[in-house]
């Protein structure tokens, strides 16, 4: 018996990728400073309170908002689907299992009409198609800055049940690459990777008291660009923002690096998993003992790591209340 459900089915809608997220940053000129001269974001558009922001390769208006609030924060995540009409599948979807919806129009600068959901993990969720072109920067090479980054690739999100979890996302279409499940004598999924692009994982769950984003992650050109990265922080001021790498994972192949912002969001620089596009690809699972899972090469994470996340905003002032995981966290080993 499979300790996965994997009966993909495309369902009345068709979600593309991760899109964008939003970051409630308390010092939003403090935040410019280290996602733009820094690391070389491009800035869209900017006003006294929201930056928008996207990287070399994407041609839509932002794959990152930054926005001033009291609070750090996650303000919410955004998946793009295939064409509007996918937007009204969804909402049914959504209005079925009884969520939070709402429609929004405008009021994300460069993107039309959304679908705003609380989702049944407790995030907040948009999903959009139209979202405005803009330039392309990919050959401007002469413009680059930072270590060079060039698309938004994951989110991976805390949550008390990955299983229940695992489901839901399930039944939004996502498939799944890698899962890790708990050592004996517990039973169950720990996490799980999942995807709609061909690549690894638009989305990761992971047991632990959420809701919470554990980080956001970007794309870079190659592995040498994970070093050149942590060479610019370190210079610039920030190399206590390094967390975790750079490094190579088990669970994805990836070269990684780990970084915190100067509110404490966790931001993953990513770069060289593999394909995962055809039809009759089975996931690989992960026993959590395993070493080799997080990092193929042995070293431990940072207590850090595992134990703080960003928290989700509720939508007013205060945010999302979370809930104990299903599995009590493991004993951390430290660096």
């Amino acid at each position: 018996m499979s300790d996965i459900n994997t009966n993909w089915q495309q369902p009345a809608f068709n979600i593309v990728r991760c899109g964008h997220i939003e970051l409630v940053v308390t010092d939003l000129a403090r935040s410019r400073a280290f996602y733009v001269d820094t690391l070389g974001f491009v800035v869209t558009e900017e006003s006294a309170d929201v930056i928008y922001l996207r990287a070399y390769e994407e041609r839509q208006h932002h794959s990152l908002k930054l926005r001033q609030g009291s609070k750090a924060m996650i303000g919410h995540i955004g998946y793009k689907v295939w064409s509007e009409a996918h937007l009204d599948a969804l909402a049914a979807h959504f209005v079925a299992l009884g969520c939070q919806t709402q429609w929004v129009n405008g009021v994300e600068a460069g993107q039309g009409r959304a679908l705003r959901v609380r989702d049944p993990l407790g995030f907040n969720t948009e999903f959009y198609y139209d979202m405005r072109n803009v330039e392309w920067m990919m050959q401007q090479f002469h413009l680059y800055r930072g270590p060079h980054i060039l698309r938004i690739d994951h989110f991976n999100l805390h949550v008390p049940d990955v299983a229940a979890g695992y489901e839901y996302y399930r039944q939004l279409g996502f498939r799944c690459s890698e899962y890790a499940v708990a050592d004996p004598p517990e039973v169950g999924l720990w996490a799980a990777w999942m995807y709609r692009k061909p690549g690894v994982h638009d989305v990761a769950l992971t047991n632990g008291y959420g809701p919470r984003l554990h980080h956001v992650a970007f794309w870079l050109p190659e592995s040498a660009a994970i070093s050149r990265c942590c060479d610019i922080l370190a210079a610039a001021g920030y190399k206590d923002s390094i967390e975790r790498g750079p490094g190579r994972h088990g669970l994805s192949n990836a070269f990684f690096l780990y970084v915190r912002d100067p509110d404490g969001h966790r931001i993953e620089f990513y770069t060289n998993d593999y394909y995962t596009g055809d039809p009759d690809f089975e996931p690989v699972r992960w026993v959590l003992s395993d070493p080799k899972r997080a990092t193929f090469w042995g070293s431990y994470a940072p207590r850090s790591w595992f134990e703080e996340s960003s928290v989700v905003t509720d939508g007013e002032n205060g945010t999302m209340p979370l809930t104990a995981p299903k599995f009590a966290p493991k004993p951390v080993a430290v660096n």
